[in-house]
């Protein structure tokens, strides 16, 4: 019988590890076979604190996992297969072992959604980006496109002319889905053109982006774009899939949280990217991860 099981190793079910392991739960983590989270795809990160000359997204989750092994926490580089929150105690399935737990925190993270080009692979990181916040720096005075038409992508094409010299939209449609201020804003500003009824067919670079081919949807042209960056904004995925039909989640599929962490299973917990469709941050994922090992920490203490 484990006190608390971490299902997530991105910065949120590591920080949580670290900070239940030095309350001496001793927790499980569940780190799946692609341990680290998203940043495991990032190269250069720039605005998580302490590191002033940024540091490296794998290198930054090692020092994560090191340091929740550090004060005892235990991780298995496995998926999990099944969980059980129907009843006490918890099970969680990994293959053909099955491990029971008082409490739970559920930090299994969300994936962006990508355009399905065979360049993605090679390229992120290296241009291709799925974060303004994180990136948009790394973008000065150059040429840059954004896909979508939502409001994330509206949101993103602003913030990223703080930076770039230029900005396209590229969308598939003649209109947008953005709410009516954020089109405005993006029509206002005058580093951004759109690229109307279009889609990006192919991203060209070898050791990093240097232009895109976007295909127009009605005549079936194409041009190059010279862009270094490329940012998709066409929504995430919450990893919600495990919890389906016992986990309470938003219209938007991303669980359902109250009073900070709390699911609506008692001894259910989440945090991160799997719960927050708002920020989306690593250092917001990591907070979220303490929030919630604390919460585990009241439950299980009033909960002996």
């Amino acid at each position: 019988m484990e006190k608390l099981i971490i299902i997530g190793s991105g910065p949120a079910g590591l920080t949580a590890a670290i900070y239940s392991a030095r309350a001496d739960f001793k927790p499980l983590v569940i780190a799946g076979y692609q341990a680290g989270g998203q940043l495991m795809t990032t190269t250069e990160v720039e605005n998580f604190p302490g590191f002033k000359k940024g540091i490296q997204g794998p290198e930054l989750m090692q020092e994560f996992r090191e340091q929740a092994l550090r004060f005892g926490a235990r991780l298995v580089d496995k998926d999990v297969t099944e969980v059980d929150f129907r009843k006490r105690p918890f099970t969680v399935k990994v293959g053909q072992e099955v491990y029971e737990s008082q409490c739970v925190i559920v930090a299994t993270g969300a994936q962006a959604k990508l355009l399905g080009l065979p360049e993605e692979k090679s390229l992120m990181g290296k241009g291709l980006s799925t974060c303004a916040t994180c990136d948009g720096a790394f973008f000065r005075n150059e040429e840059i496109c954004v896909v979508g038409g939502g409001d994330s992508a509206m949101e993103e094409a602003n913030f990223l002319t703080r930076f770039a010299a230029k900005v396209y939209v590229i969308h598939r449609r003649d209109t947008l889905r953005a709410s009516k201020i954020m089109q405005q804003r993006a029509f206002d500003n005058k580093k951004i053109e759109f690229v109307w009824n279009s889609h990006i067919v192919q991203l060209k670079g070898q050791k990093a982006l240097e232009s895109v081919t976007v295909e127009n949807l009605v005549n079936k042209e194409r041009r190059d774009l010279k862009v270094t960056g490329c940012f998709v904004a066409v929504g995430h995925k919450p990893n919600t899939d495990l919890f389906k039909g016992q986990l309470d989640c938003e219209d938007n599929g991303y669980l359902k949280i109250s009073n900070n962490t709390r699911t609506n299973i008692d001894g259910i917990f989440s945090a991160g990217d799997v719960s927050d469709f708002r920020y989306r941050q690593a250092v917001t994922a990591a907070g979220m991860g303490c929030m919630a090992a604390l919460d585990a920490q009241h439950y299980l203490e009033t909960h002996a």
